[in-house]
Order: C-alpha cells, then structure tokens, then sequence
C-alpha cells in the first residue's frame, strides 16, 4: 500500500482559473509549482534568446517563435510554461489561443535558483517523455548552455556549450551560429 497522495487531477479549466498575480504557475505530472518572477539577468537572456531566434525564423519562413509565459499543454495534467518555445512551420497548428496543444520542436529554460533543480531533471524527463525535439538548459552562472537532443534513432544526446554553436531547425536547412556570452551578458552592477 502506497503512503504517498495521489497526485492531484487538474484540468486546463481550473488552470487557467489560477491568479494572474506576478508568480508563474505550472502543473507537472499532477503537481503544482509556484514560482515568482524572474531575475532582470534572467529576463535579458530570454530577451537575448528570443530576439536571435525570432531574427533567424522569420528570416527563413521557418515557423514561430513565442517567448513565455506561453502555456504548453501536454495533456491533463501537464501544463507548463517554457522561457522560449519555437515550433516549426509545418506543425504550427498546434498553436492554439490557450498555448501549444502538443510538444514545441524546441523548448528552451533559463535556470534561476528556484527553479534549476525541478528544469533540470522534472521538465528534462517530461520534455523528453512528451517528444519534444530540442531542449536548452541556460545556465546563467556557468554561463552554459546544456543542449539535449532527440537523434534520428529516438536517443537522447546531450551536448554543453560554453563558446558558439550553431542551431539548425529543420533538417538540411538553414543554420544560425550562436554565441554563448552574446546570449548571456555580464551585468556590472552586481545585479543578477
């Protein structure tokens, strides 16, 4: 017999119903998680990724992308809320008014202390689980970013980044190079 709580059922509805108060709000496999807002270092480098990739797709007609909060709704009971999300042109109806209705082919995290544990191992699992293609892990104090990949015969391949890479969308297609410290600025005012 199981001493632990069954994870509570949460629809979309009551989800949505949650109180737009400045904290982030994301079910993941049944749980709640509350986070409050982010850091301005954190918000200068989903602004710096955002700003690259939406340059880059748009340039090539490649899809769409969105930089959070934009809900990503896996299922019943899977409704989270990445940094940066971009979804291929091919696939954009999965975008919907409420968020994407299915995986993004690329999700992207910035850690902040609060939440560094939870997306590098809880959201890892469940993008993985639900098929989603690419996932950046942006560290912001190593000044990292851990790429982890679905290949061509569904395993799993982690790449860490620390000086240029370059991100390739579609297959054969265009890529664009990206510079870590670029995407990832030193603030000199001791502010994070």
């Amino acid at each position: 017999m199981s001493t632990q709580p069954a994870a509570r059922r949460w629809t979309y509805e009551e989800f949505a119903r949650l109180p737009d108060d400045g904290n982030r709000y994301e079910v993941i496999g049944g749980e709640l998680y509350v986070t409050p807002s982010p850091t301005r270092l954190h918000q200068r480098v989903v602004t710096n990724i955002g700003f690259e990739l939406e340059g880059f797709v748009r340039a090539y007609n490649l899809g769409e992308v969105y930089v959070g909060p934009y809900d990503v709704l896996f299922g019943e009971g899977d409704y989270v809320a990445p940094d940066v999300i971009f979804v291929q042109h091919d696939r954009t109806h999965i975008l919907r008014k409420r968020g994407a209705e299915g995986p993004p082919d690329l999700v992207v995290e910035v850690l902040s202390e609060k939440t560094a544990a939870r997306d590098r191992k809880l959201k890892r699992e469940r993008y993985a689980h639900f098929g989603v293609a690419e996932y950046w892990i942006v560290d912001t104090i190593a000044r990292r970013i851990e790429i982890h990949r679905i290949t061509d015969d569904k395993a799993r391949r982690t790449e860490i980044v620390t000086g240029t890479f370059d991100w390739q969308p579609i297959a054969g297609g265009p890529a664009l190079t990206l510079r870590v410290d670029e995407l990832i600025p030193v603030l000199y005012d001791g502010e994070e």
